[in-house]
């Protein structure tokens, strides 16, 4: 994991200047190696994060004659395999899984994107021909964050978009499923429709195979995203998500040590006291710390100023995703986390109020496909703020494709069933958790950890009527934004503090429903 940049055309020796201001904005996101490559046409930068091949897997990272060069921020879980089966006549400089991804591309050109899994965006500079130009790429879910600009027929690309908004005039978001060439410009190569469409390979089942094959593929799922050359952790709410998660984990843990578990919350919140009960059933090595209403009054412009966002439950819920990757980071380079259950098993509570189940399908189908700038972006940049991996098992694609094709019916919530009833009863009989947590109701990060309530008062407090009026108005005429409540206005100042430029606003992911 890393943060990658580049700049592709007639760049400048100003370019360059600004090139290393680039690298050093983001240094947090790769602390232990920085390195700049000046190629034929392309300056490509690279903060790294060592996970795989700590000792040796420096980017940026050349092929055999030195034609092509790739910057890659992200994990590759079937690159051994990869290396196996299609690349044994390549020579290795290193042990790093984005090596791979780039003799890949030399033998298969962009169709190599079908035989990649993992989370990435990444950048090749190919000047294997007269013909040069560069060939970039970002995951099917968007797990891992790029943008991009364009000014004076020069193209910019960052991991994050506070490293690009005060070089271009307009930053926008690399799309999740996408290829970039100059020659050809975006490119759809693998969307979420495209892997919810994918016919499932499985058939007709009954109920009681249908959860066992859930059991299944979840577990495979973490066991993938088990691979590391550095310690591994879980975050651990005591929710359901998380909860299952750690104890897969811990199953599978090939450690001589007990799998590391991390949660927060304010003191007496319902996520302390599940968390360990939970990891006192599973075994973990678990971790824990109580802040206060003033640390998270403190930590909200550095929240903001991460996430890149004023969405109000996206801040709320990375505050204390800020704190628990704090404290992972103490501990460990990798995490695993639950994001991703709600938008597979229908998770969320307005979802019981759906008119039907093709109705229930394509909302669905919507927030899967919205993740990549809401969930998956905090996810990123909270833990990336600590110089810490993040992983989503539940984001498994072939999860998500097994999962999407069930029947919508038995996904839903009904007869007053609790949510996510499907997901719940696929683990009932496997003995991983306690049944007061495999049953514990859905709530909100910022809920459960305690933060929620304080932080309402806080605007109530800060914020009058009269002010909420006279703002929304004048930032809808003035940046076309629709301020919804008080803790949107609270969050949009502090954002506005940060990124003035109108352009950053555009890019910032909302829910339907402040």
């Amino acid at each position: 994991m890393c943060g990658i940049a580049g700049i592709a055309g007639n760049y400048t020796d100003a370019d360059k200047n600004c090139f290393e201001n680039i690298m050093d904005i983001m240094n947090y996101r790769g602390p232990d190696e920085s390195s700049i490559k000046d190629t034929p046409n392309c300056l490509l930068g690279h903060n790294r994060l060592s996970i795989i091949g700590p000792d040796n897997g420096i980017q940026p990272i050349s092929n055999e004659d030195r034609t092509s060069w790739i910057v890659c921020n992200g994990e590759i879980y079937n690159y051994e395999h990869l290396k196996r089966k299609h690349l044994q006549m390549h020579q290795f400089s290193c042990n790093s899984d984005s090596e791979v991804v780039l003799h890949l591309y030399e033998e298969y050109g962009k169709a190599c994107l079908g035989y990649i899994e993992g989370m990435f965006a990444f950048i090749i500079s190919d000047c294997r021909s007269s013909k040069s130009d560069i060939f970039a790429a970002r995951d099917p879910l968007g797990i891992k964050p790029l943008y991009y600009g364009q000014k004076k027929g020069k193209f910019y690309f960052a991991s994050e978009l506070k490293c690009l908004y005060q070089m271009v005039d307009e930053v926008k978001e690399f799309p999740a499923g996408h290829y970039f060439t100059i020659a050809e410009g975006f490119v759809p190569y693998r969307t979420v429709h495209d892997i919810i469409s994918r016919k499932s390979s499985y058939g007709q089942e009954s109920r009681e195979k249908i959860q066992q094959n859930i059991c299944l593929l979840l577990e495979n799922a973490v066991k993938k995203r088990l691979m590391a050359d550095v310690p591994l952790g879980v975050l651990l709410s005591g929710g359901l998500d998380s909860s299952l998660i750690a104890a897969i984990a811990s199953k599978y843990n090939q450690g001589s040590k007990p799998m590391k578990s991390f949660c927060i919350g304010l003191k007496g919140s319902a996520d302390l006291v599940a968390a360990r009960s939970v990891a006192d059933y599973i075994g973990t090595d678990h971790y824990e710390y109580i802040y206060s209403e003033q640390d998270v009054l403190e930590a909200i412009p550095k929240v903001i100023y991460h996430l890149e966002s004023f969405e109000p439950s996206l801040v709320r819920s990375a505050i204390p995703s800020y704190f628990v990757s704090m404290l992972a980071a103490e501990h460990v380079k990798v995490i695993l986390s639950g994001e991703g259950a709600d938008e597979l098993f229908a998770g969320y509570a307005y979802m019981e109020n759906m008119p039907d189940e093709q109705t229930l399908k394509y909302e669905l189908a919507r927030v899967l496909d919205s993740l990549h700038n809401i969930n998956l972006q905090r996810m990123d940049r909270m833990s990336m703020a600590q110089s810490l991996e993040g992983r989503v098992p539940f984001l498994d694609e072939e999860l998500i494709n097994y999962v999407f094709n069930l029947p919508t019916e038995i996904k839903s919530p009904q007869n007053g069933k609790i949510e996510k009833w499907l997901l719940r009863t696929s683990f009932d009989n496997a003995e991983y958790l306690p049944k007061e947590i495999l049953w514990r109701k859905k709530a909100e990060f910022s809920e459960g950890s305690g933060t929620k309530n304080f932080l309402e008062i806080v605007f109530e407090q800060c914020i009058s009527d009269l002010e909420l009026k006279t703002d929304r108005e004048r930032i809808l005429k003035e940046e076309n934004i629709h301020i919804r409540s008080k803790q949107e206005l609270y969050f949009y100042r502090i954002f506005k503090t940060f990124y003035p430029s109108s352009s950053v606003a555009d890019t910032v992911g909302r829910w339907s429903v402040a």
